[in-house]
């Protein structure tokens, strides 16, 4: 029934400009900011898009709101790194000193890391770090 419709995901921020500067300055996404509604529209790779909108109540996210494939995730955590952002530790992941799991199982290795927000995104890499 959807199967040929484009969909997008949403979530909530606290702050409109905080997640403009973020998402398009530190993480060098394309952002178009929607005053008539203070919607952040975030253009990912192969033309999906990520809504943000303001909450004033907003709580963030305790899971992977969003994940960023990436071929060599040692130079993305490391230029992630140098523009300021600081990358989460989890009990259990076997996480290095940056914080990528390499070895958490039969899945990707991946770094977490928070939004101005609060909410979780990662950088992730399919094949051997």
């Amino acid at each position: 029934m959807l199967g040929a419709t484009r969909g997008f995901s949403s979530y909530s921020v606290d702050s409109i400009e905080r997640a403009k500067e973020f998402y398009g300055r530190t993480l060098g996404l394309n952002v178009d900011l929607d005053d008539r509604m203070g919607i952040l529209a975030v253009h990912l790779a192969g033309g999906a898009d990520v809504m943000l909108y303001p909450k004033d109540d907003h709580q963030a996210a305790t899971f992977t709101v969003l994940n960023f494939h990436v071929d060599d995730i040692e130079q993305v955590v490391d230029d992630l790194t140098s523009r300021g952002v600081s990358f989460e530790f989890y009990d259990g992941f076997g996480q290095d000193a940056k914080g990528i799991a390499r070895d958490a199982g039969p899945g990707p290795s991946i770094a977490w890391f928070k939004d101005p927000a609060g909410n979780i995104l990662s950088v992730l890499h399919d094949g051997p770090a």
